[in-house]
């Protein structure tokens, strides 16, 4: 077992942590579907990591990957009570209509759009298997630790995930 004693990360750490702030940052937007929330969600990711640090013996891109998921994991239970919370307290029955017009955006903007559509759609567990490994180009293995699943989970995911998101890009 490894000490986290001095919670500071070592000046390997610090720069493999570096290097994978920019895949981290899509995995974040992928996650949440927002510029905001993803800016967040790093954030909080790499405060975290700061904070407590990361094993010597961990393989620093899949131990913030799992830090990043468990973050959102937590912050979409927040929500959920806060929301509840909120429905108890008070009807609104506002719906607020957040997709851009259609007339507005060029044909290849419609497609990204038909594409992000389909992909805040799927469930949480195929959205993350797909972004690591489609989007960030993580190999079944590495998404399968990262997310703590078997390798098969992740492939079974993945299928089912492609599958859905077909039709949004025919």
């Amino acid at each position: 077992m490894t000490s986290l004693s001095d919670r500071q990360l070592g000046k390997r750490q610090r720069q493999e942590l570096m290097a994978e702030l920019k895949g981290l940052k899509r995995f974040c937007l992928s996650l949440t579907g927002s510029d905001a929330d993803a800016d967040d969600l790093l954030q909080c990711t790499v405060e975290r990591l700061l904070e407590r640090g990361i094993p010597d013996d961990a393989h620093t891109a899949r131990w913030a990957y799992r830090v990043c998921k468990n973050l959102w994991i937590d912050e979409l239970r927040s929500r959920e009570v806060r929301t509840r919370h909120a429905n108890t307290v008070a009807q609104t029955g506002e719906a607020r209509d957040l997709s851009p017009s259609a007339e507005t955006q060029s044909a290849g903007e419609r497609s990204l759009a038909a594409v992000n559509e389909a992909m805040a759609k799927l469930p949480e567990e195929q959205r993350m298997a797909l972004t690591l490994v489609a989007v960030e180009g993580r190999s079944y293995a590495e998404a399968a630790e990262i997310l703590e699943v078997p390798i098969g989970t992740i492939m079974s995911r993945i299928a089912r995930a492609r599958k859905q998101l077909l039709p949004a890009v025919e």
